[in-house]
């Protein structure tokens, strides 16, 4: 079995001096027989060149010079794999370079969308009524981000917790025929659509 002994030295720096990477890139790995790949997670909104260098005993690895490897918003991308010696365990370190100025030499790999939590937390609850619900319910499900949606059929307690928040307005929560939608724990009761919905998490 292939056991990481060692993994310190994460440095992650940029190469502008502007960068608006939100979240740091994560590194995951993965064993098949003999080999250990090391992955990069991009948990960002934004595409960025990774260039990952390893070093280590008890492996070997391409002598050529590393390249940086481009990683989608939102995905999960190979960025070297290591040949672990017979019955040996791989102790290494690394570094990571992550840039948002995106290079053309920066390499081009098959990727895998990930789930992301979006920059407001998404909740949505569902009345007994709602018109465009299964809509909005499918576009988030093909979406990159993670949210939580929950039906007053279904739990009707839940519509008793967020009754009071309807006490001052004009709104009738048994009346409301479209998402009752929680942004960061702020009431949303116009969101019709997706892209609505879109419109609020990015203000």
């Amino acid at each position: 079995m292939i056991k990481k002994l060692l993994l310190a030295l994460f440095i992650l720096t940029s190469c502008t001096p502007l960068f608006s990477q939100e979240r740091p890139i994560e590194i995951v790995e993965e064993v098949k027989a003999n080999r250990l790949f090391l992955y990069a997670l991009n948990k960002n909104e934004q595409d960025l060149d990774v260039l990952i260098t390893v070093e280590g005993t008890n492996f070997r690895q391409s002598k050529s010079v590393p390249r940086p490897v481009r990683v989608p918003a939102a995905s999960k991308a190979l960025l070297t794999n290591l040949i672990v010696e017979r019955g040996k365990n791989a102790n290494y370190t690394y570094e990571l370079k992550v840039s948002d100025s995106l290079s053309h030499r920066a390499l081009r790999r098959e990727f895998d969308p990930i789930k992301i939590d979006p920059k407001k937390k998404v909740i949505v609850y569902i009345p007994e009524k709602c018109m465009n619900c299964d809509t909005l319910i499918a576009s988030l499900n093909k979406s990159r981000y993670i949210y939580s949606a929950y039906s007053f059929s279904e739990k009707p307690e839940l519509k008793d917790q967020l009754a009071p928040a309807f006490i001052n307005s004009s709104v009738k929560i048994d009346l409301v025929t479209t998402p009752i939608i929680s942004l960061g724990g702020v009431l949303h009761v116009k969101i019709d659509d997706y892209d609505q919905l879109l419109e609020e998490l990015n203000k």
